[in-house]
């Protein structure tokens, strides 16, 4: 794929529905590709299925045709993984002069670093093997998130998506990350079916437990899909 090139699944105005920005409106451009492949995964988007296949300047000329940016909160890069468009990133994302979002899987710390001047808002995952089927994640996700702190002025947070399988030694892992790097840790219950998979009683367990060992610790689940949109 050449650097300069975007290959994006699809675009579209919505209500963000995760994490401490639940409820802005966003431009959503959702790029093709991720480099994991998580179980509980809704989106299967190769570079093959993409529907636009633009440069930075038809990317801009498309959006400022196609969309009314002036009301909205931010840009949601997200995916996919957007940090696999990196170098195309790092020549957009200047020209736009937007507020961006990015939502990434966290664990591609010199992709961020190419656009982390850019960036204002990181929504990033921590991946919990009981949750994805993942492993070796946690120390990738330290350099990742080592890598976002060189830029004082974006707000980070990172959310947690679980099940009732999450165990003792992931809930250390993860409040560890968030006291080392001093950022927001949202608790996201898994959903199936546009049903919370794990009982209340057992996330309201786990948001105890993890509010003893570190305070700034949110229980938020997916919005966006109680209120049926994208």
């Amino acid at each position: 794929m050449q650097s300069e090139i975007a290959r994006i699944k699809e675009m579209f105005v919505s209500t963000q529905g995760e994490g401490p920005y639940v409820g802005v409106r966003q431009l959503f451009i959702r790029f093709c590709a991720c480099n994991l492949s998580c179980k509980y995964c809704d989106t299967d988007y190769t570079y093959e299925n993409a529907n636009f296949v633009y440069s930075p300047d038809e990317l801009l000329d498309f959006l400022n045709k196609e969309f009314d940016l002036t009301h909205l909160h931010s840009i949601s890069l997200t995916g996919g993984e957007p940090l696999l468009h990196s170098e195309f990133l790092k020549i957009f994302m200047p020209v736009l002069k937007a507020k961006y979002y990015l939502e990434t899987n966290a664990t591609l710390p010199d992709k961020l670093h190419d656009i982390l001047d850019y960036v204002n808002i990181i929504s990033a995952d921590i991946k919990l093997p009981s949750a994805t089927g993942l492993f070796n994640t946690f120390e990738k996700h330290d350099a990742f998130f080592g890598m976002a702190r060189e830029n004082k002025n974006i707000d980070l947070f990172a959310k947690v998506v679980f099940d009732e399988t999450i165990t003792e030694e992931e809930i250390i892992a993860a409040t560890n990350l968030a006291k080392k790097y001093d950022f927001e840790l949202i608790l996201q219950p898994r959903t199936i079916n546009n049903e919370i998979s794990p009982s209340i009683n057992f996330a309201d367990e786990l948001f105890s437990k993890c509010l003893k060992r570190y305070k700034r610790v949110r229980l938020i689940p997916q919005v966006h899909k109680f209120l049926d949109i994208r």
